[in-house]
Parts: C-alpha cells; structure tokens; sequence
C-alpha cells in the first residue's frame, strides 16, 4: 500500500489545507470483512498486502472482485486540475463519491482546495484523517452535529468548515445549538439558492436568499461567506437553463456585496474572501464559463467547484452527461472501475450467469455492461461479443448471450458500470490495478 503523503500545499492566498493522515490504513489486517480478497492473505496488514504486488487472477483474489484502474485514477485526477486551473477554478471535489481517505490525498495533492461532504457523519471521516477544509453542501440543523463542529473549530485553529443555510428557521436553529455549546469561532455558511420550483433544496427567490442573510447578520455565531448552490438540479435543464441559474447565483453574490453584507457584524471581522460554489460533474463547463464573468468584488473571490465522480468516472450516466462530451479539446475522462464476476451457470445457449449481483455491482442508474471475457482455460482477454447483461439478482447477473458466444463456466466477465457513487460505496477495499493486472493498492472505503 502506498504510505506517500502529499506535501502541504498552498494557494493563491498563501494558506495550506495540511497533510491527510492514510498511513494507518497499511497497518489494517485482512480478513473476513473484505470481500473479494485472497483468503490466504487472512492475517496480512493491507500494507503487506499491497506490497505483494499480487496478480488479479492468477494471485488468489476470488470473484466477484471490483477493480480500480491506476492508470485511469491518474489520468482523471490530472485532468481535472488541468482544467479547473486553466478556468481559474478553486476545486473542492465532492467526498461522497468515494470516501476513501486515500482518494482524497491525491485529490489535494492534484491542487483540490479541500473536499465536499454531503452530511455531518462524512465530515467527521474527513477531520480523523486530518482534511482541514470542508465545504457541507447541506444545511446542518442537528444540534449534535453542531456541538462536534464547534468543537473541532475550536480545538483546530486552522481548521475551516463552511456549509449551506437555506432557512431563516435553520439559521436559528444552528445558532441556538451553538451558544449552547459554548463555540467560539463563527461557522462559515453561505446562502444556498435553489435550483427553481420543484427542485431539491435552497431558498427559492433572491429575496428568501436576503432574509436568510439577514437572519444570518443578527447572530454572532455564524459569519456569511458567500453565496452556493447545485445546478445539476435545475428542472428540465439544458445549456440555456444552467447558464440562467448559474447568473443568478452571481448575480446574488454581487447584490450582496453592494449591499455590505459580507463586511462583518458591527466590531466583527468578516470573511477574508467570498465563496461563490457550485458545479456537480454534468454541468461544469457551464459553471467555468459563467463564473469567468464574475467581476471584481470588495474581497477576492474563490470560485469553488464541487464535481466529484470525476476521479473514477464511469461507463453508463456520467459517460453520457459529462461536459468534456461537449468540450472535447478540453480532454476526456477515463472510466476506471471494473467488476470482475465469474460465469457460474450457462443453462442454455441463451443464458449465463455470473457470481455478481445487486450487492456488488451499481445498478441505481443503468445495469452493468459487459465488456470483456478473461477465458478461463488460457486467461486470454477477448471483447465480450455477443453477451447482454438483462437483469440483476442479489448475487446474480443475468446475461444472455448471442447464438454463437464464446461463453463457458468458469470464464471471468469484466462489467462496465453506471454511477460511481453506488459502485464505491459496496466495497470496503478496492485493489488498484496496473493495466498487467499487478495489484499496486488496496482503496480503503467509510460509508
């Protein structure tokens, strides 16, 4: 396993989101909870492991078997920091994808500002391994969470949290929770604004935006930082609709700025900067071309993007939505995910089935594509010619197969999947593998 940690690294404002502590992760052993991994590997720590330089089919991993590409992986990290410096992007991607601590490492090693969570319970993996920025793209009402959040702003000086509020309610809420647990650092929030009627959360017009900034100016236990939102979620979207949404959240963070709102309470310091965030991984060409025109504001502006399923992409949805499909000069991302599942059954020539099912593969989006065969007589690698994936089960892959296919029990099916989301989080430890088939890494996982 890897121990490399990435450096500190710095921005254009001189400050430096620290070190992400995996190397404890070499020192987990193997055992039962993992699936797919060699049973004679019982008792190594993953670091052993890993060190091993095991071959995926021929060194004991046992199917079914999900497999991440290291070239791809790099490939796609690259990428992505090419583009959001040559757009003059900040870069916050999205932790939910994956939550793998090891990820996000070479995330912030790739030039990424900090990580995105979704919801408390990631922000707390987040902080055990050290990240020091976390953007919450929610509201977090829960008087809990907020007391843990308070206290790791206050025992963490160079710790920085942001996350949404939506709600004059909330605003209230986050505040009494707050004082009750005696924080001492302001929470950084900055004003979600919804995608349209019928879409997903945030205040809905530019003046429910202003009452929860002015409900945010009367607290002493929050601090605005800026203006927020997803445009994945606008209705019906399209390239127009995106782009109209999109100058809207500019237009807010500009309406706000005229009207002092990001100056500090009276004998309060305000925000060094202003954030203005958005970006999921279908729309954020449109998000690089709309925040290119932001002008100047009274403080520097951190454009934050938060696309996330970039880092292992996939061969289904984000295939279809991703914006370099619309940017082609820009580059293309790679999809780096493989599940590896063995032909078990051929009842007939009509018919396969395959040891893999609805625990291992994503199946939320679109099934399973299959791609490949690994014969299992000569290990040969041939294109999956005529096989159909048409169902899952829960340990079953139906396929049916043309007249004609190559197919026989014992042979492994490499399957394509759709949303890396569904396909990270079954799986506690991912072997990363070299194109040769040489496991390099084990990924390690916290849902």
């Amino acid at each position: 396993m890897a121990t490399d940690r990435p450096a500190p690294l710095g921005d254009e404002h001189g400050d430096r989101p620290g070190d992400v502590r995996v190397d404890r992760l070499a020192e987990e052993r193997v055992d039962h909870r993992f699936k797919g991994l060699p049973p004679d590997a019982e008792g190594l720590t993953v670091g052993a492991l890993s060190a091993q330089r095991r071959d995926l089919f021929t060194g004991g991993f046992t199917t079914p078997v999900l497999a991440l590409s290291a070239e791809s992986l790099t490939h796609n990290l690259a990428l992505l920091e090419t583009y959001a410096e040559r757009h003059g992007l900040a870069f916050a991607p999205h932790g939910k994808t994956s939550m793998s601590p090891q990820l996000f490492a070479r995330q912030l090693a790739h030039g990424a500002w900090g990580i995105t969570a979704a919801l408390p319970h990631q922000a707390r993996v987040y902080r055990a391994f050290g990240i020091q920025r976390i953007f919450l793209a929610n509201e977090v009402v829960d008087a809990a969470a907020l007391r843990w959040v308070a206290g790791e702003l206050d025992r963490d000086p160079d710790f920085r949290f942001l996350c949404y509020v939506d709600s004059v309610r909330g605003v209230a809420l986050m505040d009494e929770a707050l004082r009750a647990a005696g924080a001492t650092r302001p929470v950084e929030v900055v004003v979600e604004l919804g995608a349209g009627e019928g879409a997903r959360t945030g205040a809905r017009t530019e003046a429910d935006c202003a009452a929860v900034a002015d409900a945010v100016a009367a607290v002493t236990t929050l601090r605005l930082a800026g203006v927020a939102g997803y445009e994945g979620e606008v209705p019906d979207a399209d390239a127009d609709r995106v782009r109209a949404w999109l100058r809207r959240l500019v237009a807010l963070a500009v309406e706000f700025d005229k009207a002092g709102r990001f100056a500090g309470a009276e004998g309060e310091a305000g925000p060094d900067e202003i954030v203005v965030s958005a970006g999921g991984s279908a729309w954020f060409d449109a998000v690089a071309d709309v925040f290119a025109e932001i002008p100047a504001l009274s403080l520097p502006v951190r454009k934050l993007l938060r696309s996330g399923a970039y880092v292992s992409h996939d061969d289904g949805h984000y295939s279809r939505l991703t914006p370099f499909n619309r940017v082609p000069e820009e580059g293309a991302l790679e999809p780096a995910f493989r599940l590896w599942a063995q032909v078990v059954s051929r009842p007939s020539a009509e018919q396969a089935f395959l040891n893999a099912g609805k625990r291992d593969a994503a199946y939320d989006l679109d099934l399973p594509q299959a791609q490949v065969i690994r014969d299992g007589r000569t290990g040969e690698v041939r294109p999956a010619t005529g096989l159909t994936v048409t169902g899952l089960s829960d340990q079953h892959t139906w396929v049916s197969t043309d007249e004609g296919a190559e197919l026989e029990v014992g042979d492994w099916v490499g399957l394509g999947l759709s949303h890396p989301c569904t396909s990270f989080d079954k799986w506690q430890l991912i072997p990363l593998v070299e194109a040769d088939g040489t496991v390099t890494d084990l990924i390690r996982t916290f849902f």
